[in-house]
């Protein structure tokens, strides 16, 4: 079989493994049905996302831990090649400090939620240990703190940590300022305590004193209207009691409002301090102390620019040159004499967007920078930067797909990373690169939209509503947001504004300003057609930080959403003329005439929802046109709580349908199936929920995902995909949900079940590139290719094994005695083999084209046929490895049939009628196969040459052996020894002259000299037709098989000839007294 083996290695059915039920003991049947999905990632990686801090391990450079802003926390060992992410099931994702003991490097502390001031930050979850380099954590408290700025590790002592903890941003109070423990965070003491507004957000060690630190702290608060980013709670402090105290220090600093302020110490001479602080109006200025922070002197008016100061700030000493230091920005600002003058670093192909920065401690030209695009290094002192190209972290706020064939797109927009798209999945073999995917549009990405039958149009934004329509054919963007005329307010559109492309009309689009837009022609010409539908406040009014605030405050608005605007729409597939509007301001607006009235509602009418509420989405049911779903959320002003709502009759009325929500689970958004009205899909802070009752509730449905912020969902029907925008870790897809629409409690209830088929693309994998590109060449999978079986088993058959441990351990924890099971029990017991599942594959006619064997165990299991049809080969007894499959050729395109059996003890017991699908071949040949009719006779007379070769080949190897051991015995004769040596020589030289003919000259073959081809190399030319292919064999093919039957034939006489005469030789050795030879 070594041919057959070669030819088809890489051939074999695989599957997606279900998830093991036999640890999830106490789940519904609807939960343990739910585990067997799960979604894939797709990436992208080629733009990555935003770094909020960075560790390199001092004793082995090559190992890295990034802290990511949304994105949880990844590990090299190999300087960016590779890499493994360490928190995927931790219940956080958004990461802002990662600091090493410096005592044992393995000892990692981690920060949760991100210290920046902006619109999308994530929240955290408190410290985090571990003491294994990442494998495990545990929780070490302040959970309260939601955004954590620096951990510093006591330099000899592992159990002193200090924290700066900034405290929540939506709203007051929390756990902030600063925090230390002198037990390894068994407890913390809170050792600065400044207001409610106000946390730690720098700090400083002395690396000649660890009783001496720095500290920065920083007011600010931030909610839906705007940001005031300063304060008088902001200042510079120092502690030389190890921060048991602290002294605010004054001489030389600002003494108006501050507001984000960097720190950073000069490893070369620790009395030198330097400090970016920002002041009114995103003015600002670099500061140094020469005296250990006792006096300061104003060096420069230098501040962080671009989104505004409290997206940066952050300052960095370099430890390799005196008085240079680095403050991240836009593009890092850049000072050689400690702030007097700054200049901007290099940054060719680079992202923008800087955060983190950190060095080798032995290299000066190296450095390693985190951006909002990811991780870049240098080598040569900022001339040119290198990408870490390999990390799916971008941050999506919402998608869509469109309808191409065969593999539809996916468009999403991205926090600082354009507008992207790419495959569903491609051709290749190897997957989804990063050279799948392009930029459709520039600058912050949001909403994009598609047109339903019509793949070469795509509608996208930058912020601020800057919609454009793409022309997919030329790649050309026309600007086409609607205006306001000459007498009219400006238009106020939100950062992400909503845009929805008509179930009824695909020309027809709305877009949301503070009014609704509606456009016939594709965005050509606008017709607004409401009024200002928000309350058209006046933000600078409204009280933040607890009151209304005076104009000299440190606001900042500059790059956050405009206010009271338009947040979410909605068209009813029953009827156009039903439309939805929600706000950023807590209104709710439904017209039933196509937008010539509206009637409106706050939010705080329905239940439990306070009146500042921000309507995330709003959904119209598409199959009753009195049913729709709002989604809300209130996080912009410290209140997590899910809040999911739902209306019967048209929104006179709305119940909440939150469920199996976990509190503190933000809804970003709900997408309802196509066929089953029944099944809903949430997009939540953290991960995926599935309702199969139209909310009435909801699981988690998050499988193959990690802990991520999902912000958005999208459906394509054609394939029943269900995709997911990430904010942190890209796109994920779930193929194929549509099982989904038939299960229940009623329907599970009927035990074992194999539900329907998807149609199933044939089609060639192609290579798509080499093997050659290094192990961090980024590829994200494709769908397993084939045909898709799902199936579920209601319960679990227990082996006699599963049954004795489940009684013993009852046994124990009774603490009663265990009694011995007996020899006969426990050799039963090794007998046994686990139940299987069989799918059996047949066509029209019932002909078996393959059996597949899968997981017999509670839950629902899916499995993938290549669609391919195998041939019955020769099968060798003495090979483990041997499968007796023999040629394997594609389908033919057309019906075919599945059907599910149980497999135990022996028999094979029928569970479920077949199931017809369909196989559809992609890709038409340009040329038509002339041989195409004999490619089934050619088939079966193919196969049959490969047994005939394989009872050659094996009868050839059994006759070597044979011969071998007829040597092995002359020793034992009493008579005729030169007769015998001499008659097993003949028959070596005969198998050695028969090897040659066979397999070709040894000799040849040491120095690689061409050969006259061999038998298997004719066969395997006949084969190759079959392979990689949908052609088909041609004249050649079947040429090099008529040869390959000439040289057979002309073959196996003379080793059946050789195998008849090492019998008799054998035989006639007996009476000579030779040991037995057993065959």
């Amino acid at each position: 079989m070594r041919l057959i083996n070669f030819l088809f290695a890489a051939l074999l059915v695989s599957y997606i493994p279900a998830q093991s039920q036999d640890k999830e003991k106490g789940k519904s049947p609807i939960e343990n049905a739910l585990g067997g999905f799960s979604f894939r990632s797709v990436g992208p990686a080629f733009m990555s996302g935003r770094i909020a801090d960075i560790a390199i391990d001092p004793n082995n450079e090559n190992v890295w831990y990034v802290a990511v802003g949304s994105g949880g926390v990844w590990k090299t060992t190999n300087a960016g090649t590779t890499w493994k992410p360490l928190a995927d099931k931790q219940p956080y994702y958004s990461t802002g400090a990662i600091t090493l003991d410096p005592n044992n490097s393995q000892t990692v502390w981690l920060g949760t939620g991100e210290n920046v001031g902006g619109r999308h930050v994530g929240i955290g979850h408190g410290m985090y240990l571990s003491r294994d380099g990442g494998k495990t954590w545990k929780n070490k408290g302040l959970k309260k703190t939601e955004h954590i700025s620096k951990i510093i590790v006591h330099p000899s002592d592992s159990n002193t940590v200090w924290v700066a903890a900034q405290g929540p941003l939506w709203s007051s109070g929390g756990e902030r300022g600063l925090y230390k423990t002198t037990d390894g965070g068994a407890t913390w003491r809170q050792t600065m305590n400044l207001d409610e507004w106000t946390g730690v957000t720098d700090l400083l060690i002395d690396p000649r004193d660890p009783n001496v630190l720095y500290a920065a702290s920083w007011q600010r608060h931030r909610n839906v209207a705007a940001y005031m980013g300063g304060g008088p709670g902001t200042a510079i402090y120092k502690s030389v009691d190890g921060g048991e105290s602290w002294r605010k220090l004054k001489t030389g600093l600002p003494s108006s409002n501050m507001g984000k302020i960097g720190l950073a110490i000069s490893p070369m001479q620790p009395d030198v301090i330097y400090a970016a602080i920002e002041l009114d109006r995103k003015k600002g200025g670099v500061y140094r102390s020469a005296n250990a922070g006792e006096s300061w002197k104003k060096m420069s008016d230098t501040v962080s620019g671009g989104t505004g100061p409290h997206y940066y700030q952050e300052l960095v000493a370099s430890p390799h040159h005196f008085d240079r230091i680095y403050l991240m920005n836009v593009r890092v600002l850049v000072s050689e004499n400690g702030g007097n003058d700054f200049y901007t670093m290099k940054e060719s192909n680079k992202h923008s967007d800087n955060h983190a920065m950190v060095f080798k401690a032995n290299d000066p030209n190296y450095i390693l920078v985190g951006t909002d695009g990811g991780i870049y290094e240098t080598f040569d002192d900022t001339e040119n930067w290198k990408f870490v190209n390999n990390l799916p972290l971008t941050q999506f706020y919402k998608l869509a797909v469109d309808d191409a064939y065969p593999f539809y797109n996916i468009f999403g927009g991205t926090q600082d990373n354009n507008t992207q798209g790419g495959p569903s999945q491609t051709f290749n073999r190897n997957g989804i690169s990063n050279a799948d995917w392009f930029v459709l549009l520039g600058g912050d990405g949001h909403q994009p939209a598609t047109e339903p039958g019509n793949p070469d149009i795509v509608y996208a934004q930058s912020q601020q509503g800057n919609l454009h329509r793409v022309d997919r054919t030329t790649g050309e963007a026309v600007y086409i947001r609607p205006q306001n005329g000459l007498d009219e307010p400006y238009e106020r559109f939100n950062w992400d504004a909503p845009i929805l492309v008509s179930q009824h009309d695909p020309k027809r689009i709305y877009f949301g300003s503070q009014r609704v837009w509606r456009s016939e022609n594709r965005g050509d010409s606008w017709n607004p057609i409401s009024s200002d539908l928000t309350k058209n406040e006046e933000r600078l009014a409204l009280p933040i930080m607890g009151r209304q605030q005076s104009w000299d405050a440190a606001w900042d608005v500059y790059a956050m959403s405009t206010y009271n605007t338009i947040t979410s729409l909605a068209e009813s597939a029953q009827d156009e003329n039903i439309l939805y509007a929600g706000t950023d301001d807590g209104l709710l607006h439904a017209t039933k005439d196509g937008g010539a009235t509206w009637s409106t509602q706050t939010v705080d009418k329905l239940p439990d929802v306070p009146a500042t509420a921000f309507i995330n989405d709003i959904k119209a049911d598409m199959f009753d046109a009195n049913v729709a779903y709002v989604a809300l959320d209130n996080h912009k002003f410290g209140d997590y709580r899910p809040m999911l709502y739902k209306t019967t009759n048209g929104g006179k009325s709305w119940k909440s349908i939150t469920k199996g929500i976990p509190d503190g689970t933000l809804i970003w958004r709900l997408v309802q199936d196509h066929v089953n009205p029944q099944l809903l899909f949430l997009g939540t802070e953290y991960g995926v929920y599935v309702s199969l009752n139209q909310g009435e509730a909801w699981h988690k449905f998050s499988n193959g995902m990690p802990t991520i912020s999902v912000r958005d969902l999208a459906i394509q029907k054609r394939e029943n995909d269900l995709v997911a925008a990430t904010f942190g870790r890209s796109f994920y897809i779930l193929d194929d949900y549509s099982p989904l629409r038939t299960i229940s409690d009623k329907n599970l209830a009927k035990g074992d079940q194999l539900f329907p088929v998807e149609k199933a693309l044939q089609y060639v994998q192609v290579r798509g590139g080499t093997s050659s590109q290094g192990a961090s060449f980024f590829t994200a999978k494709n769908p397993t290719y084939g045909a898709q079986f799902t199936y579920y088993i209601a319960n679990d058959t227990k082996t006699m094994k599963a049954k004795r441990k489940a009684s013993e351990k009852k046994l124990k924890k009774d603490n009663k005695d265990i009694p011995f099971p007996g020899w006969e029990a426990l050799d039963a017991e090794n007998f046994e083999k686990k139940p299987q599942a069989i799918l059996r594959v047949t066509d029209a006619s019932g002909k078996v084209l393959t059996e597949i064997t899968g997981a017999y165990s509670k839950g629902i299991h899916r499995k993938h046929w290549d669609l391919r049809e195998r041939l019955a080969s020769a099968l060798d007894i003495h090979s483990s490895r041997d499968s007796g499959i023999g040629l394997r050729s594609n389908v033919a395109p057309g019906t075919y049939y599945v059907q599910l059996f149980k497999k135990h003890k022996g028999a094979l017991r029928q569970l479920t009628p077949k199931e017809a699908f369909e196989v559809a071949r992609l890709r038409q040949h340009v040329l038509t196969n002339p041989k195409a009719a004999l490619h089934d006779a050619y088939k079966a007379k193919l196969n049959a040459l490969y047994v005939k070769s394989e009872i050659m080949d094996k009868k050839l190897e059994k006759t070597k052996k044979k011969i071998a051991a007829l040597s092995k015995a002359i020793g034992f004769a009493q008579a005729n020894q030169d007769v015998l040596h001499k008659k097993v020589y003949d028959l070596q030289k005969q198998h050695f002259d028969l090897a040659r003919k066979i397999d070709g000259s040894e000799a040849k073959g040491e120095v690689g000299e061409k050969d006259t081809p061999t038998l298997s190399f004719r066969i395997s030319v006949a084969s190759r037709g079959f392979y990689s292919n949908t052609y088909g064999p041609t004249a050649m093919h079947m040429e090099s098989y008529d040869m390959a039957v000439a040289l057979l034939n002309a073959l196996v006489p003379q080793v059946d000839a050789l195998a008849a005469a090492t019998a008799k030789a054998i035989s006639d050795s007996q009476a000579l007294g030779l040991p037995v030879i057993i065959d």
